[in-house]
């Protein structure tokens, strides 16, 4: 590869690992997979020599964590939140498919509705279900901060990986 693609491919890897801290915080844009293409692009730029296989299999576990951020944040915060197991289960499931019909926001707010309307028929009581609603809505932003973190780390080790 010539030179001068390959520091095409590093200014665009580092672009798109930049772009990926950024899309943290954009509904609908997958941080984790932008990531994994700017790791995939510095590998590529570097002739597939840099970053080593034990590096590039852990950038790629960060960016499959980062991905697990962005799917399950909320769910996960509903159980904590006190939401039961299947009461989680359901809103994940119904928080898949209404991303892929409404967008992002009709996720958050059919899964936070859901988890209400399940805590509230289990326990017949509106303030547990709006706590674990809300606690719902709380990790569905907090797993936007992890997930800027996860890429911000991504793009500390590429760079290191480039300086040393």
């Amino acid at each position: 590869m010539s030179g001068i693609v390959a520091t095409v491919l590093t200014v665009l890897a580092f672009a798109v690992l930049a772009g990926a801290v950024v899309s943290a915080f954009v509904p609908g844009v997958p941080t984790g997979a932008v990531s994994l293409a700017g790791v995939g692009l510095y590998w590529w730029g570097s002739g597939f020599t840099e970053p080593g296989t034990v590096v590039l299999v852990a950038l790629a576990g960060l960016c499959l964590l980062t991905v697990a951020a962005d799917w399950f944040g909320g769910v996960v915060a509903a159980r904590v939140g006190g939401a039961s197991t299947t009461t989680t289960l359901v809103a994940g499931g119904v928080g898949v498919v209404l991303l892929v019909v409404t967008g992002p926001v009709g996720m958050l707010l059919g899964s936070a509705f859901v988890v209400f309307a399940l805590e509230y028929r289990t326990h017949r009581n509106a303030r547990t279900g709006a706590m674990a609603a809300g606690t719902y809505v709380l990790g569905f932003f907090a797993s936007a901060i992890v997930q800027a973190f996860l890429a911000v780390a991504v793009l500390v080790a590429v760079g290191w990986v480039a300086v040393f």
